[in-house]
């Protein structure tokens, strides 16, 4: 009887000490990833080939949302399958292009909420070895690069959410929101009945059926099957339970050190840092915790023909400056298209960042923030080193009278230079806090840096 309570005591043990690892703030596992501070995110599949146009129509929100905004049946988005034949994808190439834009890790939709798998999957037939005409994993020579260049390979992977695989659960959103049609209403009633779903197709299974013999097995293929992987990136909780969840999490053993978001079942499954979207927190809103703002170049993740909304370069960096001078990472997303191909958009502003980040990515790389404040010309970063304080000075706006001037600081300066160059700076000690004398012009007109050692 003894031995059968302390069996019973370790089995409902089990789920809590797998929770506390992820969960675990401290040690190694988070290091890397706190260094790293920018990473590339990668939405590709299927929906690159409809590219935002279904039936001649554009769909609202389209991209990687496009079957669900669009309530295309099961079997009409599966015939884009066969249009699927990315004979153009290079992952070297890829790769290559996010360690020269001086990205550290990589995060690409391994399986997005249309439940298609970039990967060889014996849970699946829905996948890209089986279902298109390319037939090979995507996978594998994405990690074979990764480990080439020294960057960290992770997963993103829509645990609940998969509008393909019966059982899977599908988020409720109205049909008006870029599907106009004359059967809206009808469909629209039929999703308010169904928990989200548009085809009976989607529901001739049970998700607990869907965890068990699709999310599950396919989590353990990804975990096993491509080597070290650094990141498990889930996606929407639509439909979990704690008990699905904790089915999960315990696959995750498979990878001993790999970190894990907050999207697995929240609030009870906290993972290891937070994921704001398509913002960055004020300080405000910040609570300590680590966190890492996922971000659009244009305006959508998947590949969309005809979203031509891109941000600047000058943009994008001032958003890698901005979350790292409140201790988060910056997950930049691509889009490729059908073939395998960057847009060229994103092919120039990674190139833009990588020349910025060659002169200055000392500043950004394993830095924190200042508990100085945000001054009024841009920002700060620092770092210990050899038993002194860096601080690193973001300009965004020039000084027009040739002197910079840092609010109240009053410690001892070693020394100032411009990373651009390494041109020592003269610096004043005044009673408003410590003054440089700068050159004229600014050297980069999106963010020059000033390193100041004190």
């Amino acid at each position: 009887m003894k031995k059968l309570i302390c069996l019973l005591l370790i089995r409902c043990l089990l789920p809590t000490a797998a929770h506390a690892q992820t969960a675990d703030t401290g040690g190694q596992r988070m290091q890397w990833w706190r260094e790293a501070r920018f990473g590339l995110f990668i939405h590709w599949g299927i929906y690159a080939v409809p590219a935002g146009v279904h039936n001649g129509r554009q769909i609202g929100r389209g991209g990687e949302w496009i079957m669900n905004r669009g309530k295309i049946s099961v079997a009409d988005y599966q015939q884009y399958a066969r249009q699927f034949n990315p004979t153009a994808y290079d992952a070297d190439a890829w790769v290559k292009a996010a360690r020269d834009a001086g990205m550290k890790y990589i995060v690409i939709t391994a399986k997005h909420h249309d439940g298609f798998a970039l990967f060889k999957s014996n849970a699946s037939k829905w996948n890209i070895a089986d279902a298109t005409p390319y037939g090979k994993d995507l996978l594998k020579p994405l990690a074979a690069a990764c480990k080439k260049y020294g960057l960290k390979l992770g997963f993103y992977y829509s645990h609940a959410q998969d509008w393909n695989n019966p059982g899977g659960a599908a988020a409720r959103k109205a049909t008006a929101e870029g599907w106009p049609n004359p059967d809206s209403a009808t469909i629209d009633a039929y999703t308010q009945a169904n928990s989200g779903h548009w085809d009976p197709a989607q529901t001739t299974a049970s998700m607990s059926d869907y965890i068990d013999r699709v999310a599950v097995p396919q989590v353990k293929e990804l975990l096993t099957n491509y080597g070290e992987v650094a990141v498990l990136w889930w996606d929407t909780p639509t439909g979990m339970t704690a008990e699905y969840a904790r089915k999960l999490q315990a696959v995750l053993a498979l990878q001993p050190g790999i970190i894990t978001n907050d999207r697995l079942k929240r609030p009870d499954f906290p993972g290891d840092y937070k994921t704001p979207e398509q913002k960055i927190p004020t300080a405000a809103e910040l609570d300590g915790r680590d966190w890492e703002t996922c971000m659009t170049m244009n305006g959508t993740w998947g590949y969309k023909s005809y979203d031509n909304r891109w941000k600047s370069t000058g943009t994008l960096i001032r958003n890698l400056i901005d979350i790292a001078s409140k201790n988060g990472n910056y997950l930049l997303n691509v889009g490729p298209d059908a073939t395998g191909a960057f847009p060229a958009a994103s092919i120039a502003a990674l190139k833009g960042i990588g020349q910025w980040m060659k002169i200055n990515g000392e500043a950004i790389y394993a830095t924190q923030g200042s508990a100085m404040g945000t001054p009024a010309w841009g920002r700060y970063t620092r770092k210990q080193a050899d038993g002194k304080t860096v601080l690193y000075l973001h300009v965004f706006d020039w000084p027009a009278n040739g002197k910079l001037l840092i609010p109240d600081l009053k410690d001892k300066v070693s020394h100032a230079r411009l990373l651009a160059g390494n041109k020592k700076l003269t610096t004043h000690t005044t009673a408003a806090g410590l003054e440089i004398e700068v050159p004229v012009a600014a050297p980069d007109t999106i963010a020059t840096v000033i390193k100041v050692t004190l």
